[in-house]
């Protein structure tokens, strides 16, 4: 593996990205060239949303190749377009082989949710400490426990007795949460994702975890349940705000996440018609808005 990297300032970074892309290149990734100096900059996204901005003022562009021929000829390609103007090509190095599953893996940790409570990758041992683990492995869909609002919604799950209950988790992802409802106890799981390799994510955990729960597109959601768990963004919550507040049961309980500190006021506006929302728990600029019926 041979890697091109090049120096590019923010408004050429799209374009080389492209032409990288089209040239072969087997990855293309952006960096701050000012990392780890006065002039670095923050540029971060809500999840699941672009990042407000293509590049840094300066930003390193590496692109990975599989060989050196192809590296080479793709930075004379570039230094001969117009849109190369202001850009520097650093060089063509060797990549160090590397056990990529390996290096891959020992960036996923066991997560605490609560110090009984752990979500734990396949490859590790559970903690001494953990009477109750979710055995979930990164995959293609949202949720491994590591984000704040999974994080959230898991000690909500871990703080109740769901026995008996009827639990609807609307926006599954990889379907951590209704695997955590299944692990408290409750009877019957309704998850639904729009992405069909969320659903798909969402039957392989459940099989993994040993617990049983209907998984589908959100045309499977029928009835009113005892609680309704929807972790997604701002945005989406306030368009579901009938839908999900009509399959919340008399005495149930809605918990929604995927919210930052800034937007309560505006999904307790959305939700005022149907349920009184309160912020349950917040974590690293995030919270947890429930409503009980």
């Amino acid at each position: 593996m041979f890697e091109l990297v090049l120096l590019a300032p923010e408004e050429r970074v799209e374009d080389l990205s492209d032409a990288l892309e089209a040239l072969d290149a087997l990855s293309v990734s952006v960096e701050d060239a000012d990392a780890q100096t006065p002039a670095e900059q923050a540029l971060f996204g809500e999840p699941g949303m672009p990042a407000p901005k293509p590049g840094w003022q300066r930003s390193r562009v590496v692109a990975l190749f599989p060989d050196e021929a192809p590296a080479r000829e793709a930075a004379d390609l570039l230094a001969l377009q117009d849109f190369f103007a202001g850009c520097e090509t650093v060089g063509v190095r060797p990549v160090a082989d590397q056990d990529w599953v390996r290096l891959t893996q020992s960036q996923f940790a066991p997560v605490e949710i609560t110090p009984t409570f752990w979500i734990v990758p396949s490859w590790h041992e559970p903690p001494a400490a953990a009477q109750q683990i979710i055995r979930l492995d990164p995959g293609l869909a949202f949720g491994t426990g590591t984000h704040p609002t999974t994080r959230m919604c898991l000690r909500w799950i871990a703080q109740r007795d769901l026995s008996g209950q009827r639990v609807l988790d609307y926006g599954c992802g990889s379907g951590i949460l209704a695997i955590g409802a299944a692990k408290f106890g409750a009877s019957e799981i309704v998850a639904v994702d729009i992405d069909p390799a969320a659903v798909e994510s969402t039957h392989i955990n459940a099989a993994n975890n040993h617990v049983t729960l209907q998984a589908g597109l959100p045309d499977l959601v029928q009835g009113s349940f005892n609680v309704v768990l929807a972790n997604i963004l701002a945005t989406p919550l306030k368009v579901l705000a009938p839908l999900l507040c009509s399959h919340v049961a008399a005495g149930g309980q809605l918990v929604l996440a995927g919210i930052l500190e800034r937007q309560a006021e505006e999904l307790q506006e959305a939700y005022a018609p149907y349920l009184a929302l309160n912020v349950a728990d917040t974590e690293d600029g995030w919270i947890l808005m429930t409503a009980a019926r």
